[in-house]
């Protein structure tokens, strides 16, 4: 089988280097030509993935028209705000049966799309599935054993998906609900951030445990609103991708917020990260659809603030703990379903 993979950070290049062991020949298109050249010449990704030698069938394409050209499956693995532009490079030479999969994680600013759904904008007829789950690509390409699920509206491409990408040491679950497993990936981002601006401020462990906690519930208000199933939540793109995103420092959100907590600005703490931060467009275009909606999101509006209008964190966080008192069930309840 023939797999391509749109975008080369350090996601793309794990997915490729698991792919590629499975025998499949996997082609990888990037837009920055110095990673395509590092693949080529030293068949290594230093730029995001440093240390990990890649196998000669990971063969890289300059031309993303020819990355695609007779792939069964086109894996997304831009940044969010990056999937419509490469959709529109490719929309003239797609064909109905290449099935797409997205390991995107986020919610386009402004159609508050998801990312299964911007694709669907440009590609009607082909089926479309998303990859998520708790998993740093530094620990997958190394092959420590990790567990994620594969959505699609379409049980049979869920299940070709969990067949081409399972391996001994990385586990696929399937699931039908892509609303929730899209909602769950993208806006865990935003919680991460808030953990590492807790971590940053020199909070504890109780800090985090209740931003979690209140995280997960805030997450399942927006992804039952727009239709996902309760259960997803408490699963691998629920409460397992919050986990793995809060604690690990291989995250990029929690390392963001960490810089913040400690006094830097956004523009300083972007900077020092030197990649793309999904949780930061993820918070802009989450706190406009919870407005939009109607759904009551304080974590997100709060660290909105922080991010945009440059509240100060601390004074966030008083403002999260002096809120109204709540039940906790109740506080958790959304159109009569308990999470």
């Amino acid at each position: 089988m023939r797999i391509s993979i749109l975008g080369a950070g350090s996601w793309g290049t794990a997915i490729s280097l698991l792919l590629a062991k499975k025998n499949f020949e996997v082609r990888v298109w990037d837009r920055n030509d110095k990673v395509l050249d590092d693949i080529k010449l030293n068949r290594k990704n230093d730029r995001y993935l440093p240390g990990i030698t890649l196998p000669s069938n990971i063969i890289p394409k300059y031309d993303i028209k020819e990355a695609i050209d007779g792939a069964e499956m086109i894996v997304v693995a831009v940044p969010s705000h990056a999937v419509r532009d490469v959709c529109s490079k490719i929309k003239d030479c797609v064909i109905k049966d290449q099935i797409f999969i997205s390991l995107t994680k986020g919610i386009e600013d402004k159609t508050f799309k998801r990312m299964s759904q911007v694709i669907e904008e440009f590609f009607s007829e082909n089926k479309v599935a998303v990859l998520s789950g708790p998993s740093h690509a530094e620990e997958v390409s190394r092959d420590v054993p990790t567990a994620v699920v594969v959505a699609s509206k379409h049980e049979d491409v869920a299940l070709k998906v969990q067949d081409t990408f399972m391996t001994p040491n990385f586990r696929v679950y399937t699931n039908t609900d892509i609303i929730g497993v899209e909602i769950g990936g993208a806006v865990k981002n935003i919680i991460a951030l808030a953990a590492g601006i807790s971590d940053g401020l020199g909070f504890g462990d109780n800090t985090k445990a209740a931003l979690m906690t209140r995280g997960i519930a805030e997450i399942a208000r927006l992804g039952i609103a727009l239709g996902a199933n309760p259960m997803t939540f408490t699963g691998l793109s629920g409460i397992g991708d919050l986990i793995v995103t809060c604690m690990s420092m291989h995250s990029r959100n929690r390392r963001a917020g960490i810089l913040i907590g400690k006094g830097k600005s956004l523009k300083e703490a972007l900077e020092e990260i030197n990649m793309v931060v999904e949780g930061v467009n993820t918070t802009k275009s989450t706190y406009q659809l919870s407005l939009n909606i109607g759904v009551e999101m304080p974590i997100t509006t709060e660290l909105y603030n922080v991010l945009f209008n440059g509240k100060d964190p601390k004074l966030a966080v008083t403002e999260l703990m002096q809120r109204d008192k709540k039940d906790e069930l109740e506080s958790m309840l959304f159109n009569k379903v308990v999470i």
